[in-house]
């Protein structure tokens, strides 16, 4: 276990750094250190765990221009919205500091001549497999409820940003957390399973956490499962964009194309398959493309850039082969459609009409610009096509009835529901998924409880 892990540019294709792999014995002193780490800070009042989630927000506050940068530099998303995400982070952290100790009190239950209530108490030391899409946001979303919970945490990120992975261990630390809380494994890229494999084994390790891919998301469900382990999966998703009849076809379209090219559509969570009443497709369509066509496709570290590359080469040629087999399968081509020429990952928004079930655009996750349009007949057909998916994270639905849009969501089996909102996450609401989107939930009260031991208490009168 000695590989290297070459981040590179994914705008110009250079070569950023090049990191040597930990082999085993690095990696076992990390979990000896992270492991008494996690035992001492688990000890700690919550008070001080509640101070070290606000000193993290303002470190991140402080960072925000390098943090930005380096995300940028590493995976390709505008900088703008990588700053977006140090922010994201820092109102989190707030949002637990605020909130900690009403989450995580004791809850009192009454039962005659009994003394009885629920604890939520630390569990220890948590495994937490990371995607590079959102390098920050994706660990901190799970890290700092598990910090404020009283746990420490063992980060496997993507080799892709092994900068940022790097950075977000320096953060903690510099906010004055105790070193090896917050431990950054640097793992070559072929030695992951195995180590991830061996880690979930270990007693020191009390559950693990993974945001990735479906495949991923097997072999460490499967692993917990064999060592008896907590675990929470948030995978992928294809989520639908439902247009009715009665939307405001306008608000419905600008919302829909930031919903699908924002971090270049490279999102579990972004919008992907656009189900249009008929009696309106023409006109959304219309609206969809033309905004699709304004994006500004650059560097992007310009901040005039709306869509930068995307993360990986191999991650545009799996696109461009979902794209070509949907074609070839009588989808219509209304916009881009083919890899950017010249340096870097540039893919362009692309946009596809008269999809449905049997595409690869509609059946398959798109990790990258490509909307999939399809026309829905009514209500019953607008619930079957957005139904029509392994997946269930999300659904956007767009209606000038409130209820009607709520009778439609309840139809659909989805992690979570937005009526004329596109999809988002927010601390203050659970988040996650069903289906093959995974299981468990990150954030607000389910986000901080999750791994926490819920603890019954029962003491008799005498």
């Amino acid at each position: 276990m000695t590989g290297k892990i070459t981040t590179i540019n994914p705008t110009t294709g250079a070569t950023l750094a090049t990191y040597e792999g930990w082999d085993t014995a690095q990696i076992e002193k990390s979990v000896m250190d992270a492991h008494h780490a996690a035992r001492t800070w688990g000890m700690q009042p919550l008070q001080t765990r509640i101070d070290a989630v606000l000193k993290i927000a303002n470190e991140l506050r402080q960072k925000k221009t390098s943090l930005a940068k380096l995300m940028t530099l590493e995976m390709g998303k505008p900088l703008r919205e990588a700053e977006g995400e140090v922010e994201k982070s820092a109102v989190t952290a707030e949002y637990y500091a605020k909130n900690a100790e009403k989450l995580l009190a004791d809850e009192s239950v009454h039962i005659d001549g009994v003394n009885a209530w629920v604890s939520y108490e630390p569990i220890g030391l948590v495994l937490a497999v990371m995607p590079w899409n959102f390098p920050l946001w994706q660990v901190m979303r799970f890290a700092l409820p598990s910090l404020v919970a009283g746990n420490g945490i063992l980060l496997k990120h993507s080799p892709n940003v092994t900068g940022s992975a790097l950075a977000i261990e320096k953060l903690v630390v510099d906010a004055g957390l105790p070193a090896g809380l917050l431990t950054t494994m640097v793992v070559a890229e072929e030695d992951v399973p195995h180590a991830i494999e061996r880690l979930i084994q270990d007693d020191r390790i009390a559950a693990v956490t993974l945001t990735g891919s479906n495949r991923a998301g097997a072999a460490v469900g499967t692993a917990a499962g064999r060592a008896s382990k907590k675990s929470v999966l948030e995978l992928g998703g294809s989520d639908a964009f439902i247009v009715l009849e009665d939307a405001d076809v306008e608000a419905a379209a600008t919302a829909a194309v930031k919903a699908r090219f924002h971090n270049a559509g490279q999102s579990c969570v972004c919008a992907k398959r656009f189900i249009v009443a008929e009696s309106i497709s023409k006109k959304f369509t219309q609206l969809f493309v033309e905004a699709a066509s304004r994006l500004h496709m650059g560097d992007p570290l310009d901040t005039q850039t709306d869509m930068g590359p995307m993360a990986r080469a191999d991650l545009a040629s799996q696109l461009q082969k979902q794209i070509d087999a949907s074609i070839a399968a009588g989808a219509q081509l209304l916009l881009g459609g083919q890899t950017h020429a010249g340096a870097g990952n540039f893919y362009p928004p692309t946009v596809l009409a008269n999809t449905g079930p049997g595409m690869a655009v509609f059946d398959e996750e798109t990790f990258g610009p490509v909307a999939a349009i399809t026309t829905a007949k009514d209500d019953a057909d607008a619930i079957r096509l957005a139904n029509a998916t392994p997946f269930g994270l999300s659904i956007s639905i767009w209606t000038a009835s409130e209820s009607r849009g709520v009778t439609l969501a309840k139809q659909i089996t989805s992690g979570a529901a937005f009526i004329n909102a596109m999809t988002a996450s927010d601390a203050r609401l659970p988040f996650g998924g069903t289906k093959k989107s995974g299981y468990g939930r990150e954030l607000a009260a389910a986000g901080v409880r999750e791994f926490t031991n819920i603890r019954t208490y029962w003491s008799a009168a005498r």
